[in-house]
């Protein structure tokens, strides 16, 4: 048999597959029972075993791979029939004749007893099929190795005396040996034939158990893909139910400390209701007690209206009465002003500086007034030695004096508040409504500048009118707001350099384009001047105040003279534009404040070489003096009301004509060098002044809508 298929397990199995490895050259069993199981014969192995005769033959090593019991088997019939004819023919040269008739079993490979073996060990015993002939047929078969033949063993012989081989001659023997054997053969193949097929029936119902068992397996499969399936998803869900158990296990323990954070709550809350209750029940009776006090208290409600009624009628009365007061003050303020006079002098002799000589004695003397040392100083005598004159003894002349009286004197120790304290009065007339212009008049160096702008920033008692004058005038008008009164402040400062009209304030580009700066009226009909091109700036503090200060101060034209290292060359014009309004009553006012530091009025030594440097300050010096010499012509008319005032003979009467005459009040301040070297022009300032002082202008008229 080529191919040997596979059994179902069982007793006779086990018997079977051990005769087809005794007959197969090759073969490989993987029968399971084999290595448990106890030795079991096949129908065919009983057959020969009951044929063979009992003598046991010798040890022969088993060529099957059984782990149990070795199987035993008796000589082949025809082995042991023809042991004698073989033992007298032995030596005869037939011996390879009977082995070709006797052909041995090969030895069974070692590699299907290890594979049995090792199988055994891996699989235990189960109920169960074999491996199926289509598992074996596709399996390698295992290379055969030559079987050794056995050593020939006979029974023995009555006597100790082996049978021999038969003799060549016998050849009768011989075919009695060989028909036994064939009819042996004849018996061992119907034996093998009726194996085969009970092998075949066997193997017929192998192949429908597995069948069946595909079958079955085959639903097992599925079944056990859908558990399998329906497993995992158990998983999933039982993850999922996890994660939620887990979630609401925290959301648990969330809300239980959100219930115990209530019930501590709840408790604070109980204790606060009974205090609450308690502080009720007090308000109950507070309340009953402040109603029986508001029926007492509404009487005097009633009582309080009436008198606040009378006091708001009281209150506007006064109101109109302190209206009327602060007219009546203004009034009365401008009469004193007018009393004093609309155009008033004063006189400023500046401090003897670091480094100059000292005035001589008597050279400058400040007389008492009329009522002795308490008055005022009004009055300043200068003297002066001429060494050109002398007398007929040839002795130097006496000194001349020459005395002058102006409206108040400030000698050298008097500080810049003392100053303004004299002329508060008169800025104050300019918030109520009048123009108002204040010059400063004097040679180069005789302290113009330091009166109008003040000495260093940052010191309070140097401060000068300007800086004071703005302070002032702010101060007032927040007093005044709480009489209804609204006032603004815009402020410009230009300077008249050579009759050219320059803006102080300004910046970046525009710095010294004086050309473009011209006196213009703000309209058709209207009498206000306004430099064009200028800026007029809105300030309403003295921070602001301060910065254009600084800023004009920087652009100011200056040079140095004879009498001044740094002298100011130029008019400068600070004004201040002032609108006053009384919306309750509708009333407004507004008038200009001019603050004017007037050039150095130096004269001219006509027996000088003049260099280039020296005609400009020439052409200065003419400009100056022509415009200064306009000023006094202009006072000189005002004062004898003269038909035709030359206010545009010169830029600075042009510009300040609204503040000169008719309505104006106007103070100027000659300021004078307390040096002997300096008397020349102290007197022409003097008596300049003396002039001015002399005049007489009409009454003064405030500007109010």
């Amino acid at each position: 048999m080529k191919n040997i298929k596979q059994s179902p397990a069982g007793p006779d199995n086990s018997s079977g597959c051990l005769s087809r490895c005794r007959q197969s050259p090759v073969v490989f069993c993987r029968h399971r029972s084999l290595s448990r199981a106890g030795p079991q014969r096949s129908p065919l192995a009983e057959v020969k075993g009951n044929a063979q005769p009992k003598v046991r033959p010798p040890a022969v090593p088993s060529r099957l791979p059984l782990s149990g019991s070795r199987l035993k088997r008796g000589p082949e019939p025809m082995e042991s029939a023809s042991e004698p004819a073989k033992k007298r023919t032995r030596g005869l040269g037939t011996a390879p004749q009977a082995d070709t008739l006797h052909p041995r079993a090969p030895r069974l490979s070692t590699a299907p007893q290890r594979q049995c073996q090792a199988a055994a060990q891996r699989f235990p015993r189960k109920a169960g099929p074999c491996p199926s002939a289509t598992a074996l047929k596709n399996q390698k078969p295992v290379p055969t190795v030559p079987a050794q033949k056995p050593a020939a063993s006979a029974a023995p012989v009555a006597g100790g005396k082996k049978p021999g081989r038969r003799p060549a001659w016998d050849l009768k023997g011989q075919l009695c040996d060989i028909k036994v054997e064939l009819q042996c053969s004849r018996e061992r193949a119907q034996t093998l034939g009726r194996e085969n097929q009970q092998l075949r029936d066997q193997l017929q119902e192998a192949q429908q158990q597995a069948q069946a068992l595909g079958t079955e397996r085959s639903g097992l499969e599925g079944e056990l893909a859908q558990v399998r399936a329906q497993a995992e998803q158990g998983q999933q869900e039982l993850g999922s139910l996890r994660a939620r158990v887990l979630d609401l296990e925290e959301r648990l323990g969330t809300q239980e400390g959100l219930v115990h954070v209530l019930q501590r709550e709840q408790l604070g809350l109980q204790e606060e209701r009974r205090t609450l209750t308690g502080r009720l029940e007090e308000q109950e009776r507070r309340l009953q007690a402040s109603e029986a006090a508001l029926s007492s208290s509404q009487a005097e409600v009633a009582s309080l209206r009436q008198e606040t009624a009378a006091q708001a009628a009281l209150l506007v009365e006064r109101g109109d009465r302190l209206h009327g007061l602060e007219m009546e003050r203004r009034r009365l303020h401008n009469q004193l002003q007018e009393l004093k006079g609309n155009i008033r002098v004063f006189c400023r002799v500046r401090p003897v500086l670091t480094g100059e000589p000292t005035p001589p004695p008597g050279f400058l003397l400040f007389p008492p007034g009329p009522g002795g040392p308490s008055d005022l100083p009004t009055r300043l005598s200068l003297s002066r030695s001429d060494d050109r004159r002398g007398t007929l003894t040839g002795a130097p002349a006496p000194p001349t004096r020459h005395d002058f009286s102006f409206d108040r004197v400030f000698p050298p120790e008097s500080g810049q508040d003392e100053v303004f304290e004299e002329i508060a009065m008169l800025v104050q007339s300019a918030l109520d409504g009048y123009p108002v212009c204040i010059f400063a008049y004097g040679q180069t160096g005789s302290g113009k500048t330091f009166t109008m702008e003040g000495g260093p920033e940052g010191d309070p008692p140097m401060e000068g009118l300007i800086p004071r004058a703005l302070r002032h005038l702010f101060t007032v008008a927040e007093e005044m707001s709480g009489q209804g009164w609204t006032y603004s402040f815009v402020a410009s400062y230009v300077e008249i350099y050579n009759e050219t009209v320059r803006d102080l304030l300004a910046t970046g580009s525009r710095k010294g384009q004086g050309g473009e700066c011209e006196i213009r009226r703000a309209g058709p009909e209207s009498e206000e001047l306004t430099v064009t091109n200028a800026r007029y700036v809105p300030v309403s503090c003295e921070r602001e105040v301060r910065a254009l200060l600084h800023l004009a101060h920087q652009n100011r034209a200056v040079a140095r003279t004879a009498y001044n290292e740094r002298s100011s060359r130029s008019h400068s014009v600070f004004q201040l534009q002032i609108s006053g309004e009384h919306a309750a009553r509708g009333l407004q006012c507004g008038a200009p404040l001019n603050l004017v530091d007037l050039a150095g009025s130096e004269r001219l030594d006509p027996s000088l070489a003049l260099g280039p440097g020296e005609r400009d300050r020439l052409r200065e010096t003419q400009a100056i003096n022509s415009s200064l010499s306009t000023l006094g012509l202009v006072i000189m008319a005002l004062s004898n009301k003269e038909p035709h005032i030359p206010y545009r003979n010169s830029k600075l009467t042009y510009l300040l004509q609204n503040s000169l005459g008719g309505s104006a009040k106007m103070l100027m301040f000659v300021n004078i060098s307390p040096l002997e070297e300096n008397v020349s022009e102290s007197l022409n300032s003097l008596r300049f002044a003396s002039k001015v002082n002399q005049c007489v202008i009409g009454t003064a008229q405030a500007n109010k809508k």
